[in-house]
């Protein structure tokens, strides 16, 4: 017992000084130019998969510990997207790192150019606690990709795992340009206090404003992938059972509803709310059983703290009494059972913040059509789902509402897509990634023209005439007839 007090007291703090000192080795590192080269970038990502694979069940204990994760769960949204992030990056890298050629105009001929990727350099990358694992890594996936330098502040909420992925981290990759800090409050100001080339953050808006803030201090750029009330729209004439299946799965089969892209509510007809009730009353059932609370598919909330927050949102006297399915607690296992609660006003607290949690509000419109302007009234989502078989409604869900993503009869797997871009808009984020997009959000786009010494004109030189003004509106529009009259000093006046 006193050996371990004395180990832990003679730790020193992770402060201001030591944020600066680990970010001017890092800097030292980039500087070497050894993460710009092929070579490093193919080998640190193959060092992540390696630590992937070879840790699939530490990395399942780890999420269960932190999460109550289903195995399944940790497996396929956690491990298995980690590895595809890899292996695409792996596969596409070479083709990302060539520069993309350009087309040159008449003002610089003869010319060529080309627009070339380079990494930013050294980047802060702030994870969350309800996807560990896979949001601790995609980011980096993408960092190391692009050729930057980086540390990785992964959430304390969550701290199973990441105690794994500092000590794993540190055995497969490169520590010398990538690092992992550990910590709560204190560690992250201190970081926060450093100039980055970027700052990646996934989480709430709450906290993404102070990463905001801090990086204007040093106008550092930032990603901020963060979330808000994603909809769901349930029209009639469509395979309810089907739908509501998917919406289950993205909804409590996500995290028990802990994701960013989770259905937060969801918007029906008067007349069709019923059914959908029903339909979702007996797919909770037999996926969970009939009594939830004790289902191991069932990921528990994540700390007292969230567990209060969700039982506040429950407790309100504008939706207490709107429960039609679900609404059991268990506060000594910290568990919430799947809850569905109808014609919820949408000046309850539970439709003024992202739910995160197990809690599905069900608000009832008189024409589905008026379902749009119910989201569009309201901040833009990260996701938004639309259910139908109508092919004008569709169309217009498509045009009307603003959102990071769309998925029409499903929900969240254009997450699993690596060829779209994942991110918010508004206040549901800033910046995109996954695939060829986390290359470029770590990546600048560099212009380069390239000129040899013939074709020099004096047209362009002192003293100024008006053939040579005119010679260069010319020019300037490119207009081939304009070129010739101001050549040969024809003029329309």
């Amino acid at each position: 017992m006193g050996g371990e007090k004395e180990e832990t007291s003679s730790k020193p703090a992770f402060d201001v000084g030591a944020a600066s000192e680990l970010v001017g080795k890092l800097r030292g590192a980039f500087a070497s130019g050894k993460t710009r080269s092929y070579q490093w970038r193919e080998s640190q990502l193959k060092g992540l998969l390696k630590m992937t694979e070879e840790h699939e069940q530490e990395i399942a204990d780890a999420l269960h510990s932190d999460l109550a994760k289903p195995e399944l769960e940790s497996y396929i949204y956690e491990a298995a997207m980690l590895k595809n992030s890899c292996r695409l990056a792996l596969k596409e890298l070479k083709r990302w790192m060539v520069p993309e050629k350009a087309k040159t105009s008449l003002t610089t001929f003869p010319s060529s150019a080309e627009i070339v990727p380079e990494p930013l350099g050294v980047v802060l990358i702030i994870s969350a606690w309800n996807y560990p694992y896979l949001l601790s890594l995609d980011p980096v996936v993408g960092a190391i990709a692009a050729g930057n330098a980086l540390v990785l502040k992964p959430s304390e909420i969550a701290p199973a795992t990441s105690s794994l992925l500092a000590k794993l981290m540190g055995e497969y990759l490169d520590t010398s340009c990538i690092r992992v800090v550990e910590g709560a409050v204190p560690e992250t100001t201190a970081l926060l206090e450093q100039k980055w080339d970027k700052i990646f953050y996934t989480g709430n808006g709450k906290i993404g404003r102070i990463i905001m803030a801090a990086a204007a201090k040093h106008l550092t750029p930032v990603a901020l992938e963060l979330g808000g009330k994603s909809p769901v729209v349930v029209d009639s004439g469509i395979d309810l059972k089907v739908s509501c299946r998917r919406i289950i799965a993205g909804k409590w089969g996500c995290n028990n509803g802990q994701a960013c892209i989770s259905p937060d509510y969801v918007i029906t007809t008067r007349e069709h709310a019923p059914k959908v009730v029903d339909a979702l009353k007996q797919e909770l059932e037999k996926f969970y059983g009939k009594n939830p609370l004790e289902s191991k598919d069932l990921s528990r909330i994540v700390n007292s703290n969230h567990f209060f927050r969700l039982s506040k949102l429950l407790d309100d006297d504008k939706v207490s009494g709107k429960v039609v399915h679900g609404g059991e607690k268990d506060q000594s296992k910290l568990r919430i059972a799947p809850t569905l609660l109808l014609d919820v006003p949408r000046d309850a607290l539970i439709m003024q913040e992202e739910i995160f949690g197990p809690l599905l509000p069900i608000l009832t419109v008189d024409k589905i059509e008026d379902s749009f302007d119910v989201i569009n009234s309201g901040m833009k989502p990260l996701a938004a789902y639309l259910f139908t078989n109508n092919k004008k409604l569709r169309e217009e869900f498509v045009m009307s509402v603003s959102a990071g993503g769309l998925v029409v009869n499903d929900t969240t797997v254009h997450l699993a897509i690596l060829s779209l871009p994942f991110g918010g808009v508004g206040e549901s984020g800033i910046g995109a990634y996954h695939g060829k997009f986390s290359f470029d959000a770590f990546s600048h786009k560099k212009a380069v023209v390239y000129r040899g010494f013939m074709g020099d004109a004096a047209i362009r030189y002192p003293p100024y005439t008006k053939m040579k003004l005119r010679l260069l509106k010319a020019l300037i529009t490119g207009n081939f007839f304009a070129i010739i009259r101001a050549i040969f000093g024809l003029s329309k006046d």
